[in-house]
């Protein structure tokens, strides 16, 4: 995997603009996470249906095209710095195929961060734009609201991406479920969606030569076996370099999830770590994706070779 392009970090005053290409949110913590931003003296503008319900599926935060039109033009207003998500649920699947790539590569690099379900749009943007994103905290997530750790981790590497350049497992967690080191370029996110998003034209081809992040919600340990042999049946993780896992919230018993996730993966013959501490769970990380790094199993460390920001 080559590395991809750095978006320049954000400085006092920015403007970032909140979309919602998936679920619709709460006003509530929509309006607290505003506050939040606020506080990093950030200037957040709120696209138009961030609020918005489709009419038939309420799990969707308006229809695919609004949805599609919000991320599109919050990307290519020359006034925004960043364009962050402001939550996951579901639904980017259904409006990525509607963005104009071309109008957004022309707009230029610049942040884009959210988690989950916005794993369809960071493979896209790596596909499509060259450009390296964020997986980390969305802006009116439920544990970013309440969770200092989580809030200063993003806060950090928005403005002084140079202060995380190693990102360190929260502990207890960060251990070897198989030791070593590695090097390679970050790319990854929410396990069950890179499955469904396989053979689709904006996902990534595989991993070979790349350090895998993944992690999920509310799947079952042998759900969580299906995607993973999905995804070594594909012949998609051949060649990873190494993989580090997140959080499994709500995935069943972890002891039972642990040992799936070391029969699937450690066949692989690359290091791998665990419990890392990004994803859905509580005071969540932020993960650089597409740059190069290094990982180092034994002491839960990924090693960016350069800023996440610019």
């Amino acid at each position: 995997m080559r590395p991809l392009l750095r978006p320049p970090r954000l400085a006092p005053g920015a403007r970032v603009a909140v979309v919602a290409p998936s679920g619709p949110v709460p006003e509530e913590r929509l309006q607290a996470g505003l506050d939040v931003l606020r506080g990093w003296d950030l200037d957040p503008v709120v696209a138009p249906h961030v609020l918005g319900r489709h009419r038939e599926f309420a799990y969707l935060a308006g229809t695919d095209a609004q949805r599609a039109a919000d991320l599109q033009n919050a990307w290519c207003d020359p006034a925004v710095a960043a364009v962050l998500c402001a939550r996951g649920g579901y639904g980017a699947q259904r409006m990525v195929d509607l963005l104009d790539w071309e109008a957004m590569r022309a707009a230029g690099p610049k942040v884009f961060a959210g988690f989950s379900d916005i794993t369809v749009l960071h493979q896209a943007f790596a596909t499509r734009l060259g450009l390296a994103t964020l997986y980390g905290p969305a802006a009116a997530g439920v544990d970013f609201l309440k969770n200092a750790r989580a809030q200063e981790h993003l806060r950090a590497t928005l403005f002084a991406p140079e202060s995380v350049r190693t990102v360190t497992a929260v502990p207890p967690g960060g251990t070897a479920l198989v030791p070593g080191r590695a090097r390679g370029v970050t790319l990854g996110g929410c396990l069950s969606l890179l499955a469904s998003d396989l053979g689709t034209p904006h996902a990534l081809a595989g991993a070979r030569g790349g350090l895998l992040l993944i992690e999920d919600v509310g799947e079952s340990p042998y759900r969580v076996d299906r995607y993973l042999t999905q995804l070594l049946r594909t012949g998609w993780l051949d060649g990873v370099a190494g993989i580090v896992l997140g959080s499994w919230s709500a995935c069943g018993p972890y002891a039972e999830l642990r040992a799936v996730l070391a029969e699937r993966l450690g066949g692989l013959g690359v290091p791998v770590v665990e419990e890392f501490g990004f994803g859905h769970g509580e005071g969540a990380l932020t993960m650089p994706l597409g740059l190069p790094a290094e990982l180092d199993a034994g002491t839960g460390t990924l090693t960016f070779d350069a800023p996440a920001l610019s």
